[in-house]
């Protein structure tokens, strides 16, 4: 009894010694693993900021240097202001490669092949020599054309009414050019003037040659106007603007005007070709009418299709075409 009691004492105490034993050989584990586990986490997260590392951030590693150290983000980025700052001197120039480039003819890499080749002249001379800079003021020609250092845009707006079309030193509130401003296109030129009051179709554009080409008051450009007027409008004086009315001493020529489809009987649309400023107006001052309303509906083949009142869009190449050969 006493054996066999000591003996179950013995075998209890063992039982328990070995699940205690197991338990802690376990718990230990578990916890060795779970200390190792935080000090690799601890690790990762305690790592020096200015060490290189393959992960991302600025401490990435993109490449290695001459001398073979390993080159981070960080250093590649400010090298590289390092160099731009040093290669560009504040005296306004401009290497001529990248003129060409902003021109919107080809790349620079493009544009370097054609300097070689002798295809580019500043001032009057061949210029072959590569990094050439020059300034905005310079006449630079590509293949014998005057070529400017932006691309050239060409805007149609649909202009809303209260707002001016300023002439050149002109100082007025609420212009279109502050409706273009989002177009983000610097020296814009406007062709084919409206007042404040008018609406109706303007084109824009940072092509000095077009823009004075079809501002000429001699050139011949179709515009077709829709007008309401003070009153209804008398078929005799229709038919005398028809047949062509002078206005300071010139006929000017009507190609063509009637009332407005389904309209009252003080809707006119009327087509004219003359580049003249407010020349609608004179002839119906010379009838003796007073205009109320002035929209211009076509603009050298330009229309308002699609084109909401307050908005404009880039003209398609086909449309650029049909202009250039006014």
């Amino acid at each position: 009894m006493g054996r066999g009691n000591d003996g179950a004492r013995g075998k209890g105490t063992g039982r328990q010694g070995g699940r205690d034993s197991s338990s802690s050989k376990g718990g230990n584990r578990r916890n060795a693993g779970s200390a190792d586990h935080r000090g690799k986490s601890q690790a990762r997260g305690n790592a020096p900021t200015g060490k290189p590392t393959t992960r991302g951030g600025k401490n990435q590693v993109v490449g290695t240097s001459r001398t073979g150290n390993p080159v981070t983000k960080k250093e590649y980025i400010m090298r590289k202001k390092s160099e731009g700052a040093k290669s560009k001197p504040d005296d306004g120039t401009i290497r001529l490669n990248k003129y060409i480039s902003n021109s919107g003819i080809c790349s620079r890499r493009d544009a370097d092949i054609y300097i070689k080749a002798g295809s580019v002249t500043v001032n009057g001379k061949p210029v072959s020599e590569m990094g050439y800079r020059v300034k905005l003021t310079d006449e630079v020609k590509f293949d014998g054309q005057n070529i400017q250092p932006y691309q050239k845009q060409y805007l149609l707006l649909n202009k809303p009414k209260g707002f001016i079309a300023p002439r050149k030193g002109e100082r007025a509130s609420k212009t279109v050019l502050d409706l273009m401003q989002s177009a983000g296109v610097a020296n814009l030129h406007y062709v084919g003037r409206l007042g404040r009051q008018s609406v109706g179709l303007m084109l824009f554009t940072n092509d000095l040659e077009m823009a004075n080409k079809l501002n000429n008051p001699n050139l011949e450009m179709r515009k077709i106007y829709q007008v309401a007027l003070d009153r209804s409008f008398k078929h005799e004086d229709l038919m005398q603007l028809r047949n062509g009315i002078a206005i300071n001493g010139e006929v000017i020529d009507v190609k063509e005007i009637n009332y407005v489809e389904d309209g009252r009987n003080n809707e006119i649309g009327i087509e004219i070709h003359s580049g003249k400023d407010n020349i609608v107006q004179a002839l119906f001052e010379a009838v003796k009418y007073e205009i109320k309303v002035l929209d211009r509906v076509v603009l050298g083949g330009l229309t308002k299709k699609d084109l909401p009142r307050g908005h404009y869009r880039s003209l398609t190449e086909q449309e650029i075409i049909n202009l250039k050969m006014i």
